[in-house]
């Protein structure tokens, strides 16, 4: 069964700018610019300004859709929730090595440019990846 209109809002905090054009959505804060395309869903986006608070908001529809539909509007508030979280917050990364039979070791040289790993697969020869930030 298709319903009529679905929709749901989104609050935009403050410091945080926001502009939909063509179903691309790109969020500028403290710590930078993020981008992400929704072209590939069947969704209208709009940025609209809530009259009793008069705080920002962002708003998507989804018209005559099915119950996929209605379910792609809540993943991509989450989406954009995630980009709002890079820009403000960040976001930081912790690698972990994992093996079965052949025991890995890896070492952060160059200063933390670079990472050796050693013994992947049981290789003889160490493998060396460069990284274009400080890890």
């Amino acid at each position: 069964m298709k319903t009529i209109l679905s929709s749901d809002t989104m609050d935009i905090p403050e410091g945080v700018k926001i502009k939909v054009k063509a179903k691309i959505i790109e969020v500028e804060g403290p710590r930078g610019k993020l981008s992400r395309d929704f072209k590939h869903l069947n969704l209208d986006f709009q940025l609209i300004t809530d009259e009793a608070t008069g705080k920002k908001k962002l708003k998507i529809d989804a018209w005559f859709g099915s119950r996929k539909t209605s379910a792609a509007i809540r993943t991509a508030l989450s989406h954009v929730s995630n980009l709002i979280k890079g820009v403000t917050v960040g976001y930081r990364y912790k690698m972990r090595f994992v093996y079965a039979h052949f025991p890995i070791n890896a070492s952060i040289t160059n200063t933390g440019k670079s990472i050796e790993i050693r013994n992947f697969l049981g290789e003889k020869k160490a493998c060396r990846f460069l990284a274009s930030d400080t890890f």
